[in-house]
């Protein structure tokens, strides 16, 4: 599992949706599928690619096969994005000391 497969997981709105219905909690697959107007194999497919990106994880409780969203990865994504943000960027600090040498002036303390 890596970042680029939690990438074109995320790419899916239904599997998008999914991940908000598991934020609320843990959820059986019966119960995810009912928020879909798609076939039960269809949110089964989905439900695999999540978990091959590790976004969620299944445990098996009696005949139920119950879902867990898993938010290392999210939190992993969350804080790439964050540093891409930043590219070619400086700090504001730097950027309002920079803007002042530019135009002739000196910072006043």
């Amino acid at each position: 599992m890596s970042i680029a497969h939690a990438y074109r997981a995320l790419g899916d709105p239904t599997r998008r949706e999914i991940l908000r219905l598991l934020r609320e909690g843990d959820l059986p697959a019966g119960q995810l599928a009912r928020h879909f107007e798609i076939s039960w194999p269809s949110v089964s497919r989905h439900l695999k690619v999540l978990e091959g990106a590790g976004l969620v994880s299944s445990r098996r409780r009696g005949g139920n096969i119950i879902y867990s969203l898993q938010t290392s990865v999210l939190e992993d994504i969350a804080t790439e994005i964050a540093d891409m943000a930043r590219i070619g960027r400086l700090p504001a600090y730097s950027r309002a000391t920079t803007g002042m040498h530019r135009r002739g002036q000196t910072q006043q303390t």
